[in-house]
C-alpha cells in the first residue's frame, strides 16, 4: 500500500499536514496557530481560550438545522518518545511515516496517531462541503498527555453543544463510556555529593529495547518497567556491598512505561567480579520472567569513569524506596460485568539525577476515586520512608458510566447498521478529558471511540489503516442520526 492510496483520503491528508507541525505536550503553539488560521480561513468561528484549547463551529448543512448540537473532540498534542539512536528535535522536525502492510507507523518515534488520527478526522469534516450534518462544534484541547491542562482549563460555556464524542480511544468496535481518574506523585531526593572512598570501582548499568507502553491501557500486559529492573538489581547489590549511587536515569514521561535506563554506581574494587556475576544472574532471571512479552530487551554492565557519589545514607534510603515503591495493578474491578478491567494501579515512570538531587515521578490510576487516593498515599509513604520530599497534585476525576445515554444508544445502533456485527461498550483503565468535561458540563452526554492503535506513548506506535475508514464512515453515519432538539 502507497501512501497515494490511503481511505479516507481527506483524512490522511490532514493527518500528514498535522505531523508536519511540531505538537509535544506543553508546547502545541505552532498547533494552535494553525488550526486557528485553518477555521478563520474558511470563514468558520473561531476561539482560542485562554489555556490554549481552540473551537471552531460548523452550521448545520441544509435540512439538519434543528438538529442538537454536537461536539467532536481530541487532543492537538502527542507524546514524543524515540529510539536512544534516532536524533530528532520534537520541537522543531516532523514525524516522518512509512507503510508497513496494513499499518502506518514512524521512523523510530511515536506516530502521533494519539491523537493526531482524532484531530484529523475533525479537520476532514470541517473542510468538506459534502457531509450532512447539524450544527458541530470541533474542539482540540491542548496538554492532554502530561496532565490533562487544557480540559482542567476549560471554562463552562466554551463547549455549548449537547452531546460529545471524544475521538481518542484505540481499539475499533470498541465505545467507552467510562474511564478512570488519576494523580501523579513526584519525589525529591535532595543530597550534597561525596567523593566515593578509597579503592572504589564505578561501573555503569543499562537496560534498552523494552516495549514500554501507556501506563494504564497496557499496565496490565506483562511489560517490564526499566525502572524498577534496575531498582531491583542496585537493591541486591546493595545488601551485599558497599554500593554508593552516582546516578540513576530512566523514562521520560509520567503515561509511559519507562523503555530504557542508566544507573552508576561504585563498589569496592574486590566486589566488581561478583556484581558482574550477579548482573548475569539478574539478565538470566528478567529474560525469563519476559520471555513472552519483552523478546528485544538489551543489557550491559561495564566500567565508568569515577564520579562524586551520593552520602551513603541518602543513596541506601533511595535505592530501598526504589525498591519498595509498588508498580503495576494494584487490583482488578469487582463488578461482575467489568471484572475484566483494572480498577488501580500505579507506574513508576521516570527517575532524573541532577547535580544535588534525583527526582522520581509516578502516576496512579483508579476508576474508584477513595482507592486512588489510598493508591497516592501508598505511593507517597515509600517515597517518604525514602527521606523524599513528596508532592501530589490534584488530579483528574474519573468519569462514571451514563446508563441512560441516549449517545450510545445512537452510536452503537449505527455501528450494527453498517458493520453488521455488535460492538462492545466498555470502561477504560486510563484517563479522558471526558472526566473533567463532566465535571463542567454534568448534562453532557458522552461517549470515547477511534480507530485501532498499538504502542501508543512508544516508538512502536502504530495506526491500523483499515480501521480509519470503518471509523470515518461510522462518525458520518452518527451525526446524520443525531435527534432533533
Amino acid at each position: 500500500m502507497n501512501k497515494s492510496d490511503l481511505k479516507p483520503a481527506c483524512v490522511f491528508e490532514h493527518f500528514a499536514k498535522i505531523n508536519e507541525i511540531p505538537r509535544p505536550s506543553k508546547h502545541e503553539e505552532k498547533m494552535i496557530e494553525y488550526l486557528k488560521e485553518f477555521g478563520e480561513s474558511r470563514n468558520l468561528e473561531t476561539v482560542v481560550d485562554e489555556t490554549g484549547n481552540v473551537i471552531i463551529r460548523k452550521p448545520a448543512t441544509k435540512g439538519y438545522e434543528d438538529r442538537q448540537t454536537i461536539i467532536l473532540q481530541s487532543h492537538m498534542d502527542m507524546v514524543c518518545e524515540k529510539l536512544v539512536e534516532v536524533d530528532i528535535d520534537f520541537t522543531k522536525d516532523p514525524i516522518r511515516t512509512y507503510i508497513d502492510g496494513e499499518w502506518m507507523k514512524a521512523e523510530g518515534t511515536t506516530l502521533g496517531a494519539d491523537d493526531g488520527i482524532g484531530c484529523a478526522m475533525e479537520l476532514a469534516l470541517l473542510d468538506s462541503n459534502d457531509i450532512e450534518h447539524g450544527p458541530i462544534e470541533c474542539v482540540f484541547t491542548r496538554d492532554e498527555e502530561t496532565g490533562l491542562t487544557g480540559a482542567m482549563g476549560m471554562k463552562a460555556g466554551f463547549m455549548t453543544g449537547d452531546m460529545l464524542i471524544n475521538l481518542d480511544s484505540e481499539d475499533e468496535g470498541q465505545f467507552f463510556i467510562s474511564c478512570a481518574g488519576g494523580m501523579t506523585t513526584n519525589a525529591v531526593f535532595n543530597f550534597e555529593r561525596e567523593n566515593a572512598p578509597s579503592g572504589y570501582f564505578f561501573m555503569k548499568a543499562s537496560l534498552k529495547g523494552l516495549n514500554g507502553g501507556h501506563s494504564g491501557d497496557d499496565i496490565n500486559k506483562k511489560l517490564a518497567n526499566g525502572i524498577k529492573i534496575l531498582s531491583r538489581f542496585l537493591y541486591t547489590e546493595q545488601e551485599k556491598h558497599d554500593l554508593r549511587l552516582v546516578s540513576f536515569n530512566s523514562g521520560r514521561m509520567h503515561n509511559a512505561i519507562p523503555r530504557d535506563g542508566v544507573v552508576v554506581f561504585a563498589v569496592p574494587a574486590d566486589a566488581k567480579e561478583d556484581v558482574r556475576v550477579d548482573w548475569n544472574v539478574l539478565v538470566s532471571d528478567v529474560e525469563e520472567e519476559f520471555h513472552v512479552t519483552e523478546k528485544s530487551m538489551e543489557f550491559h554492565l561495564e566500567s565508568t569513569d569515577e564520579a562524586p557519589v551520593l552520602p551513603k545514607e541518602t543513596s541506601r534510603k533511595f535505592i530501598m524506596a526504589m525498591q519498595a515503591v509498588d508498580n503495576g495493578v494494584f487490583s482488578m474491578c469487582q463488578d461482575e460485568a467489568l471484572s475484566w478491567m483494572v480498577e488501580t494501579s500505579s507506574n513508576v515512570a521516570s527517575v532524573t539525577t541532577a547535580d544535588n538531587s534525583i527526582t522520581v515521578v509516578a502516576s496512579q490510576r483508579s476508576n474508584v476515586m477513595s482507592n486512588l487516593r489510598n493508591m497516592g498515599n501508598t505511593i507517597k509513604a515509600a517515597f517518604q520512608l525514602g527521606g523524599a520530599e513528596v508532592t501530589q497534585g490534584d488530579g483528574y476525576p474519573a468519569w462514571k458510566m451514563n446508563p441512560n445515554s441516549r449517545l450510545t444508544a445512537i452510536v452503537t445502533e449505527t455501528y450494527r447498521k453498517l458493520f453488521n456485527k455488535e460492538p462492545k461498550v466498555l470502561g477504560i483503565h486510563a484517563g479522558l478529558e471526558c472526566g473533567l468535561f463532566a465535571e463542567r458540563y454534568p448534562n453532557l452526554d458522552m461517549v470515547s471511540f477511534g480507530p485501532t492503535l498499538r504502542g501508543v506513548h512508544s516508538p512502536d506506535e502504530r495506526l491500523l489503516i483499515p480501521t480509519v475508514q470503518m471509523v470515518w464512515d461510522h462518525l458520518l453515519e452518527i451525526l446524520k442520526n443525531i435527534p432533533a432538539k
